[in-house]
């Protein structure tokens, strides 16, 4: 290996001549967090931070818990401390982390998470995030141990720049964060306008310019085919196709699939699908895993966990039909199907007869222009974010280990 001028190899790997390798025990402290009895914990009171309160590395305050006890001062969370899952039944979760800031004033942390303080937090919660320390954390976890110890936490090396540099290093990645925040705020309130706009346009609270005359509330089985088409027992063993399983779609998003053959294929591979179908998720419903099939290619089959919809084009049009799935309408007939039930699925059958309110097909065809604008902007809004967070995982990678120096 050529080492550059002005750097040096280390255990961390190679790093700026001016830069130290220390253990995290040399420039801070890990904590252990607060074990407390379920009767402490209360609606209110002191908030325990958990492995959930961690989100995308950055703090969510989605499902708390309370407790009122005694706590030791130390273990009151301070802002710049950095907060990690150090034990969980998921390996996935060990490791995740987030900086604390004034937020979290007033709150401390639970048994199997662990705080890390130290003046140079905010620069060692970008470690965190880092393969730097993420290397050593799988390392120590090896086959079978799913915690990481406090006094493993203190062991693990990293890279550490004059404080100077630490600082403008911090900066850049937070104003990082920033936009990353910004425009997470922003997909959430597309998404809430779009619901909105759901709400008035799908019911005809409010019509469209140009646009009149009553609404007919009609069954899907008046407006569709439903499973139109199955592969039969005597499809050939060696047919090949794309095979869409449940696990394969997340809210309207094609997430994978699969190259099936007939014969290795899973029983449930039965229904063709073709552009424009739209599949109904019958298992668990409530999870809202539809889909508008959109794919090219004639070759596509999906589970008989699906229901899968193929409008008449005299009566409805796919996107219409299709927004009205995330809407409330449907989605109270289809709470009211699975509620009591051990197994919350519907079928075929329930799907036929499922009811919406239909206007003219010109109006149905102006409304779902919208919505699908509406979900163009949103994905547009989703891209430009992941795009944001790959560019930030290379920075860290640069700016951490002194690749690229910032002047």
């Amino acid at each position: 290996m050529t080492i550059p001028h002005g750097y040096k190899l280390t255990d961390v790997g190679v790093i700026p001549e001016d830069w130290d390798v220390k253990c995290l025990g040399e420039v801070g402290e890990a904590l252990i967090g607060l074990t407390y009895k379920p009767t402490e914990v209360r609606e209110h009171g002191t908030l325990v931070l958990r492995s959930s309160n961690i989100q995308d590395d950055a703090l969510a305050f989605d499902n708390n818990v309370f407790v009122e006890a005694d706590i030791p001062e130390r273990i009151m969370v301070r802002p710049d401390d950095v907060l990690i899952c150090v034990r969980n039944g998921s390996r996935d979760l060990i490791g995740k982390s987030a900086l604390l800031d004034k937020r979290t004033n007033g709150m401390t942390f639970g048994a199997f998470m662990a705080v890390y303080r130290s003046p140079i937090g905010k620069f060692v919660s970008y470690l965190f995030q880092s393969v730097i320390l993420k290397h050593q954390i799988n390392e120590h976890l090896g086959a079978t141990i799913n915690q990481i110890t406090n006094k493993s936490l203190n062991s693990f090396r990293v890279p550490v720049p004059p404080i100077t540099e630490q600082i403008a290093i911090a900066t850049v990645l937070s104003d990082i964060d920033a936009l990353i925040t910004k425009l997470d705020q922003l997909i959430a309130k597309n998404r809430l306008i779009k619901q909105g706009a759901m709400q008035e346009l799908l019911t005809g609270k409010t019509r469209l310019p140009g646009f009149s005359g009553v609404w007919e509330v009609r069954k899907f089985e008046d407006v569709a085919e439903i499973d139109p088409e199955n592969l039969s027992a005597n499809t050939d063993s060696q047919y090949s196709f794309q095979y869409i399983a449940l696990e394969d779609i997340d809210r309207g998003k094609l997430m994978s699939y699969s190259e099936k053959t007939f014969s290795s294929a899973p029983s449930r591979a039965k229904r063709r699908i073709r552009i424009g179908d739209i599949l109904v998720s019958t298992v668990r419903p409530n999870l809202q895993s539809h889909l508008l099939f959109s794919e090219l290619g004639s070759d596509w089959v999906c589970s008989t966990g699906f229901s899968v919809v193929r409008c008449k084009s005299e009566f409805a049009i796919p996107a219409y039909l299709y927004a009205h799935l995330f809407a409330a309408k449907i989605n109270h007939q289809i709470y009211t199907l699975i509620t009591g039930s051990n197994y919350p699925a519907i079928n075929s059958k329930d799907v036929q007869a499922l009811t919406v309110d239909f206007p003219p097909i010109a109006e149905q065809t102006a409304i779902a222009k919208i919505l699908s604008d509406m979900d163009a902007e949103i994905t547009a809004l989703e891209a430009r974010c992941n795009k944001t967070r790959a560019l930030k995982q290379g920075m860290m990678q640069e700016l951490l280990t002194g690749k690229t120096r910032l002047a």
